[in-house]
């Protein structure tokens, strides 16, 4: 086990040593109630120690450019490099949202420009980029369903419908605006159940939240039938972008009748995903509901870009500034390097790894939609579980082969769920690679089941009481 930077402090390590203050001392304006009685605990270590333990802690990290992130509805893919580089030319990276537009025309255009694209990749016709991911683009675009029946003063609609297979930012977005949640209940081939849709669409129902393909990876194959049963009920349509890499550059969700659609730049169109951001979540509405969108927008008249302000219906702003604008350059490099011909090509090369995945690992593993899915597939435990093995062992065996594991447990509505996502940057050989570890975990659950059930072995931290660790977490260093 190696130590805390706490256990590597010596007395007098630490040797750097400030210049004396050339400007006057200024008094504290902090109130003395705020104010520390004792110096902070830190820990006394060189430079050198102090490089060496971060370096030592980011090498246990495990990204897309260590290898095969299989983490369902999360897209882990490689980010492009050339993305990065573009996001710090200083002309992007040393700008100021404070700065007049003229001086900002460039990143004007860019974030002009990023709209237009992502309008016409979904179907939608116009977009803001402000929110600053994908539960805070459905916060937005759950007020603007709500600011859209409260100006026809139609407010009777207090309650929003969400699949039992959605994502859990869906209801809990819905909740934060105030709506009612209702649960729309899944068939058994893992679709929206229309007569339970029909049941609950009524005069209060505001809308109906869903993922295409859902959760599951699975093409809503009655799409049209569901928003017409919403519209014809005086319900909006939304579209939770989170998968949208699994149908992109094939159909549109504007073309399948969703009104609003929120889309994430940091998982679809390739900025690193992860460890709390950054984040990006434009949201994209059809002609009709332009006006609520958050204010302001980017505008272009003539040859000139500028912030339009003069939006009455707008339901504000939703983030300080305008989005986060590193998210939004890497994005538009992204996809104007594959231009649409490549949009398709990645989101076919989604669908045909994660499809292969589900054809190798199915006579093995339990996968209980066993049909042509999207991008991701779910599968189980229930061969392994006869021999006393959980679908969080086989996660936990995963990393002594290398792998961080899928996505487990989730959707709800699968028992003992696997949930893999290879993305389309995978190659057939690395995909080989991935079912051959899970399959040799497979055949250890049957010959040396507690191989399995006592795993990680190879990593620093082994098994832990992940229950305790959860309920009674230690975050924070006690000296001795």
């Amino acid at each position: 086990m190696s130590k805390l930077i706490f256990e590597k402090s010596a007395p007098g390590s630490n040797a750097f040593d400030l210049p004396p203050c050339d400007v006057p001392e200024q008094p504290i304006n902090i109130p003395a109630r705020f104010l520390r009685d004792t110096e902070p605990v830190l820990p006394d270590v060189s430079e050198v120690e102090a490089v060496r333990h971060f370096v030592g802690l980011s090498h246990r990290a495990y990204g897309v450019d260590d290898g095969l992130y299989p983490l369902g509805s999360c897209t882990m893919k490689y980010n492009p490099k050339i993305n990065e580089w573009a996001a710090r030319l200083p002309g992007f990276a040393c700008i100021h949202p404070y700065q007049p537009e003229e001086t900002v025309q460039g990143a004007l255009e860019i974030m002009y420009e990023t709209g237009r694209m992502l309008s016409e990749i979904t179907g939608m016709d116009q977009f803001t980029l402000q929110p600053a991911a994908g539960a805070h683009g459905e916060l937005t675009g759950v007020m603007i369903i709500k600011a859209y029946h409260n100006h026809r003063g139609d407010y009777n609609r207090t309650k929003m419908m969400v699949p039992d297979s959605a994502h859990g930012t869906n209801p809990a977005s819905s909740n934060v605006v105030g709506y009612e949640v209702i649960e729309i209940k899944s068939n058994s081939r893992g679709l929206v159940d229309l007569e339970d849709l029909k049941a609950h669409m009524g005069p209060d129902i505001a809308g109906l939240m869903l993922t295409n393909p859902n959760t599951l990876g699975l093409f809503e194959e009655d799409i049209k039938e569901i928003a017409a049963i919403v519209h014809e009920g005086g319900g909006l349509l939304y579209y939770d972008g989170a998968n949208l890499n699994g149908i992109m550059g094939v159909t549109r969700p504007g073309d399948m009748g969703f009104d609003i659609v929120h889309s994430n730049l940091h998982k679809t169109f390739s900025t690193p995903h992860g460890g709390g951001g950054p984040g990006s979540g434009p949201v994209g509405v059809k002609e009709y509901l332009a006006g609520y969108l958050p204010c302001p927008l980017v505008a272009k008249k003539d040859d000139r870009y500028y912030w339009d302000y003069d939006r009455p219906l707008s339901i504000g702003r939703v983030k300080a500034f305008n989005g986060n604008f590193g998210v939004i350059v890497k994005a538009y490099t992204y996809m104007k390097a594959l231009g649409g011909k490549g949009i398709k090509e990645a989101c076919e090369q989604a669908v045909l790894n994660a499809n292969y995945l589900r054809c190798r690992l199915q006579p093995t593993y339990e996968v209980p939609f066993n049909r042509i899915c999207k991008h991701e597939f779910v599968a189980t435990n229930k061969n392994q579980h006869q021999h006393g093995v959980a679908t969080l062992d086989i996660a936990k065996r995963l990393m002594d082969f290398g792998y961080h594991p899928p996505t487990v447990y989730f959707p709800l509505i699968v028992h003992e769920a696997l949930m893999i996502e290879p993305t389309e940057t995978e190659s057939r050989e690395r995909l080989d690679d991935f079912a051959e570890a899970l399959l040799t975990i497979a055949r250890e659950a049957e010959n040396e089941p507690d191989t399995v059930k006592t795993a990680p072995h190879t990593t620093v931290i082994k098994r832990v009481d992940e229950v305790t660790a959860a309920r009674k977490p230690v975050l924070k260093w006690e000296g001795q």
